[in-house]
């Protein structure tokens, strides 16, 4: 299938490694121009390996999507680079696992910065540029916790279900500017995230990390975690012209863990 991606422009922040980094590589393999950011200064290597493997221009960024200052410049940047923006993906780093006993005022503060207000602002700034796009598309990358409750995640399993609420409603009012805006709710996918997940089960559980991920494992029908390039796939589709009549969906990328009929 041919997603018609040929040419296009997409943004996908913190994109230096896992799900970021693994639906950048797949935007730029269907020939997208790409632009990448991310805190750390590997997003360099990141935009350099992609760039060598796909013979696709890589556009790379530091960024802290929890800076206005930052985002407004990597949106100008894109678009002056390129000419323009027709695909956005927000994604930032999730936050810290722990229960609410665990965890304090401050550290919820931080987080609804990181994981709601991050969206909030890419938005903000994108919208412009993406209502003078022919194919304009917005893609939050949130989690199943929005549909199912992970243990140990009150954070994630509270905050990311804001994003749920704004992507569904931007669906609404951007229709009339012909711009889609969907959700992808990974699951258990391996990627540095997850490893630090389990590695926070292990610490309190004092499993060994082989039973732990078998655990994991046990929950999803197809008996195993995900990987990042299974989930780009995806979000590289549901991003494009392929999909130009997707409109408000919450996506579950999960091997079917998540049970419910809704």
């Amino acid at each position: 299938m041919d997603l018609q991606l040929r040419g296009k422009v997409a943004l996908i922040t913190a994109a230096s490694k896992g799900l970021g980094k693994a639906t950048a590589r797949q935007f730029a393999r269907e020939g997208a121009k790409v632009a990448i950011c991310a805190r750390s200064e590997s997003i360099d290597t990141t935009a350099a390996e992609i760039a060598s493997e796909t013979g696709t221009e890589v556009l790379s960024l530091r960024a802290d999507v929890t800076s206005q200052a930052d985002i407004e410049r990597v949106i100008n940047t894109t678009v002056e680079r390129f000419g323009g923006l027709d695909i956005l993906v927000t994604n930032a780093g999730g936050p810290p696992a722990g229960t609410f006993d665990d965890i304090d005022l401050a550290t919820w503060e931080t987080s609804i910065n990181l994981t709601l207000l991050s969206a909030v602002r890419l938005v903000k700034f994108a919208l412009p540029h993406l209502r003078q796009s022919t194919t304009p598309a917005i893609l939050t990358i949130t989690s199943t916790s929005t549909k199912q409750p992970v243990e140990n995640l009150v954070l994630s399993n509270s905050i990311r279900l804001a994003v749920i609420g704004l992507t569904k409603t931007l669906s609404q009012e951007l229709g009339s500017d012909k711009i889609r805006v969907n959700s992808i709710l990974p699951g258990w996918t391996y990627t540095e995230r997850v490893e630090e997940l389990i590695n926070a089960r292990i610490a309190k559980s004092g499993e060994t990390k082989e039973a732990e991920i078998a655990r994991v494992s046990a929950t999803v029908p197809l008996g195993r975690i995900g990987t990042p390039e299974e989930f780009a796939n995806v979000a590289v589709f549901l991003s494009s012209p392929a999909a130009s009549f997707v409109n408000g969906v919450m996506l579950e990328v999960d091997g079917g863990a998540i049970q419910g009929t809704f």
